[in-house]
């Protein structure tokens, strides 16, 4: 099992994902700058937190013409595993991997603070160790983190079992305290909260380590 993850120009959280993938639970990984196209060897590609290209003008609004994310996508389409996190959640959107935006949060502050939330892993290969309705405890910081699509896409997304992570207590404003969303066959995963910083006890706890450990199972 190796984990390649992505590194866009901006990108601030990429050595915190080796850090708890090979640090804490022994994945080796390998980083794909941005203008890479060769994915082979991999297991699982991750998009981590950060500001890809600046986010100058909307968030992952750049990134998803990266030559790296052509091959994410098809490695996607394959069934390849890809998570994204805080920015990488908004790459995915702006890639159309997963549905609906990530907007500024509803008091137009930036949030950085531990989250109870509630798993529904569902057929979430990124998930499958958490059980049902489970409640954990992972970091956020973000600006924009709202997650927004249209009712009906919602609706589609909760009867299909694609809503994987919500908020306990909602602190940006996202519709149906969406936190987290998984496409239809469950090997894409994108999450506003850092699991990647809470793999140790010392630091953020433990509560994500087995996003990671799922990919061995």
């Amino acid at each position: 099992m190796t984990i390649g993850v992505v590194v866009f120009p901006g990108s601030n959280c990429d050595r915190d994902v080796r850090w708890a993938a090979e640090g804490c639970m022994g994945i080796p990984t390998r980083f794909l700058w941005h203008e890479e196209r060769d994915l082979s060897g991999l297991d699982a590609v991750v998009l981590p937190g950060g500001f890809s290209y600046g986010d100058y003008l909307r968030c992952g609004a750049i990134a998803r013409f990266a030559p790296v994310l052509e091959e994410v996508a098809w490695f996607a389409s394959r069934g390849g595993p890809v998570l994204g996190i805080c920015n990488g959640f908004q790459v995915l959107t702006e890639l159309g991997l997963l549905p609906g935006a990530l907007t500024r949060n509803s008091r137009l502050h930036f949030i950085c603070e531990p989250t109870g939330l509630k798993v529904h892993p569902g057929a979430c290969r990124w998930l499958s160790d958490y059980g049902e309705a489970e409640a954990i405890s992972l970091p956020i910081a973000h600006g924009e983190g709202r997650y927004q699509c249209e009712p009906a896409t919602l609706e589609a997304m909760e009867q299909s079992g694609q809503v994987v992570l919500r908020y306990q207590n909602n602190p940006n404003g996202s519709v149906g305290d969406v936190a987290g969303l998984c496409n239809p066959t469950g090997n894409v995963l994108g999450l506003m909260p850092h699991p990647e910083r809470a793999c140790d006890s010392r630091t953020g706890g433990l509560d994500g380590q087995r996003l990671f450990a799922s990919l061995l199972g």
